[in-house]
C-alpha cells in the first residue's frame, strides 16, 4: 500500500463518519420517546384527552425547498402497547384541501401528514410510509432493498388500521381561513411483519422514523419535516435522515 494513502486513510474514514449522514447519529432534537400504555383508547381525534397525557409532543420545525410562505404549526404524539402503535397529529392550518377519497390515492397533494418509519434501528432493512390527509384518507406503502422492491400494503391489511379525523367539512374546495385539524390512528404490529422484519416495541428498542407535513397541490405548497433532511429539493424518501423513536 502507498505510504501516503496509508497515512491519510484514518483521516478519510473519520471524515466520512462525520459528514456522511448515513453513518452519523441524529441530533438529540430528532429523538422521540414513545411511552408504553395499558389503556385501550377510543380513537376520536381528540388531542387533549387523558390517553395522551405523558406523551412527548414533537413539533415539525424544519422544511425542504425554499422557506414556505405558509408554515403550519404541526405536532405529533405517539404511544404503544403490545400489539399496536398509536399516533395523533394536530395541524394549525390555512389553505386546507382534501380531494383524495380512496386508499392509496394522491394523498400528498392534499393537506397531509406523514409517518415514515423503519421498524428497527437499521434503515437498510426498508421502511414504511403512511400518508394521511385531513379527512383521514390514507396511503400505505413499503420499500425494501433501497426501493428496488416496493408496493402498496395490501388493502385487506391496510383496512386493519383504525383512523379518526376531526374535520367534517367538505374540503374539495380549499378552505383559506385558519383551521385546526387532527388525525389519530392505530397501526397493528401484526400487519407490518408481513412486509419486513420488525423489532417488536419494548423498553430499549429503537426504530428510525420521520414525520412530515405537506400540501403539494394547495395554493401554498410546503414540505415540513421533524428530523432535518439535507437535500436540495423536497424528497421524503431519504431514510438515511430519519430520526429515532425510543420505546420506553
Amino acid at each position: 500500500m502507498n505510504s501516503m494513502i496509508y497515512f491519510f486513510s484514518p483521516l478519510i474514514m473519520l471524515f466520512a463518519l462525520i459528514f456522511n449522514p448515513g453513518t452519523q447519529d441524529v441530533k438529540k432534537s430528532s429523538v422521540c420517546d414513545v411511552q408504553f400504555t395499558k389503556q385501550k383508547p377510543v380513537l376520536d381525534a381528540l388531542w387533549d384527552k387523558k390517553f395522551w397525557e405523558g406523551s412527548e409532543v414533537q413539533t415539525l420545525k424544519n422544511h425542504m425547498g425554499s422557506m414556505p410562505s405558509h408554515f403550519p404549526d404541526t405536532q405529533v404524539k405517539l404511544k404503544y402497547d403490545n400489539n399496536n402503535i398509536y399516533v395523533i397529529f394536530r395541524v394549525k392550518d390555512h389553505y386546507t384541501r382534501a380531494v383524495a377519497k380512496v386508499t392509496n390515492g394522491r394523498i400528498c397533494e392534499d393537506s397531509c401528514v406523514e409517518l415514515f418509519f423503519t421498524p428497527g434501528a437499521d434503515v437498510s432493512r426498508g421502511y414504511f410510509n403512511l400518508e394521511t390527509n385531513c379527512k383521514g384518507v390514507f396511503l400505505f406503502e413499503y420499500h425494501l432493498k433501497n426501493r428496488t422492491k416496493q408496493g402498496f400494503v395490501d388493502l385487506k391489511d391496510a383496512g386493519e388500521i383504525e383512523m379518526s379525523h376531526s374535520l367534517e367539512k367538505n374540503v374539495e374546495n380549499e378552505i383559506t381561513e385558519p383551521l385546526t385539524w387532527t388525525v389519530e390512528y392505530k397501526i397493528p404490529l401484526s400487519i407490518l411483519s408481513k412486509y419486513m422484519d420488525v423489532d417488536k416495541p419494548a423498553s430499549g428498542v429503537r426504530w428510525r422514523a420521520n414525520f412530515y407535513k405537506c400540501g403539494d397541490k394547495t395554493s401554498h405548497p410546503h414540505w415540513l419535516t421533524w428530523a432535518p433532511v439535507e437535500y436540495p429539493t423536497p424528497n421524503f424518501h431519504l431514510p438515511e435522515f430519519f430520526g429515532w423513536l425510543e420505546f420506553k
